[in-house]
């Protein structure tokens, strides 16, 4: 049997004001309440309900202060730790010595479950890099009013889903690269761009499928890359907006 995989639970704050913050009386997004509950803490619900998950390790730039969050108190093997400014350099301190996996998240991930886990992980297994995706007509069936950052292929449209596996040191250079990028993140032509023009042709001329686009990436860096295309909507609902908060505390309400 596989043993448990380790977590990375990026939570540190971008620099500059966040408007989801505003009048919030809260300092860092990660302890924002989201039907009622802190965003960590229903992250970290999520992970510990999982058989699949092992020792959490969550990110910040104040760690101390998400670690004396009341709601994460009696979770067990949680540990905590002060991150870098960049995602990138945060994890690249943070992966082990060897080429053991990490999956890694997001504090915002909020309505994520362990079912969306076990369906990444499965569909991640023996990858060097993966990363899960929705394609635009899986949310849209679902939440027409949902907006995301849309990369655009052949055969479909994708938004991220905020669930990465990671084969340890060996996606060192992969990390490297995208702390030049990571300040695009959400600039879709302009993150294929940046692994070369004949990868930016095929994306504009829809010359290839996403998972193949992908892939190509990962070979540059001598990586086994992959997409996981995730079944459930919500996988790539996260909380940037306040009009993402308002449609996950309506789907939580319906999840009852």
């Amino acid at each position: 049997m596989t043993r448990p995989i380790s977590v990375i639970v990026l939570a540190g704050s971008r620099p500059g004001p966040d408007p989801l913050l505003s009048g919030s009386g809260v300092s860092t997004k990660a302890l924002l309440p989201v039907a009622g509950v802190p965003m960590l803490v229903h992250v970290v619900r999520a992970l510990r309900a999982s058989p699949l998950v092992g020792p959490v390790h969550i990110l910040a730039q104040n760690s101390a202060e998400l670690a004396a969050e009341p709601g994460l108190a009696g979770f067990a093997d949680l540990h905590f730790a002060d991150s870098g400014q960049g995602i990138s350099s945060s994890l690249a301190a943070a992966l082990p010595d060897n080429d053991d996996p990490l999956l890694v998240t997001t504090a915002d991930n909020v309505l994520l479950t362990p079912a969306m886990i076990a369906e990444f992980l499965d569909g991640a297994a023996n990858s060097d890099v993966a990363v899960a995706m929705v394609e635009r007509a899986v949310l849209l069936a679902r939440y027409p009013e949902s907006r995301r950052t849309w990369l655009k292929f052949r055969h479909g449209w994708w938004s991220g889903a905020n669930l990465f596996r990671l084969r340890g040191r060996r996606v060192l250079p992969l990390l490297d690269f995208w702390g030049r990028i990571e300040r695009d993140r959400k600039k879709g032509l302009k993150i294929i761009a940046a692994f070369g023009p004949w990868l930016l042709l095929g994306a504009l001329l829809r010359l290839f499928t996403i998972e193949q686009g992908v892939a190509r990436a990962g070979r540059r860096f001598g990586l086994d890359a992959r997409v996981v295309p995730m079944t459930a909507a919500e996988a790539c609902i996260d909380a940037d907006k306040p009009a993402d908060i308002i449609l996950i505390e309506r789907i939580f309400a319906a999840r009852g």
